[in-house]
């Protein structure tokens, strides 16, 4: 997970069968590289528990609530966040915690043990509770 630093997310939500939690992201090098851009999903087995909270402050989201803000041709010129651009910066980026008070309560209540999944952008921050299969690590395809 630590190679899509400074990325952008597209996308994220459920599978359609509702399980495991989507991350789509496209991945980006440096052009000299002749590496191609490319759009790359990460996919978190068996979620539990799915936490999407903004990482815009309140005093921004205040100023921020006008549907304007949601198209460039209309936002632009207007104070506030200008939410249209589709996209959100993957940083400062993805990883595995071993543990949140989250991941214990899975674990307490399920009988196996849980690791929380954190993937921090400027505009949400979200949470994922995964068991751990095995007691070996993440299980992200």
């Amino acid at each position: 997970m630590d190679e899509v630093l400074d990325q952008a997310i597209v996308f994220h939500g459920f599978a359609d069968y509702m399980r495991d939690y989507d991350v789509y992201i496209y991945a980006t090098a440096d052009p000299r590289t002749g590496v191609a851009p490319e759009h790359v999903r990460y996919r978190f087995v068996h979620a539990a528990e799915v936490v999407a909270a903004s990482a815009v402050a309140p005093d921004v989201w205040q100023r921020s609530l006008d549907d304007r803000l949601i198209e460039y041709e209309t936002g632009v010129d207007l104070d506030g966040y200008v939410w249209c651009v589709k996209w959100q910066a993957l940083y400062p980026g993805m990883r595995m915690a071993d543990t949140s008070a989250a991941a214990d309560r899975w674990s307490r209540t399920l009988g196996i043990p849980f690791f929380e999944a954190r993937v921090e952008t400027n505009r949400h921050n979200l949470t994922v509770e995964l068991p751990r299969p095995g007691g070996v690590g993440p299980m992200v395809a």
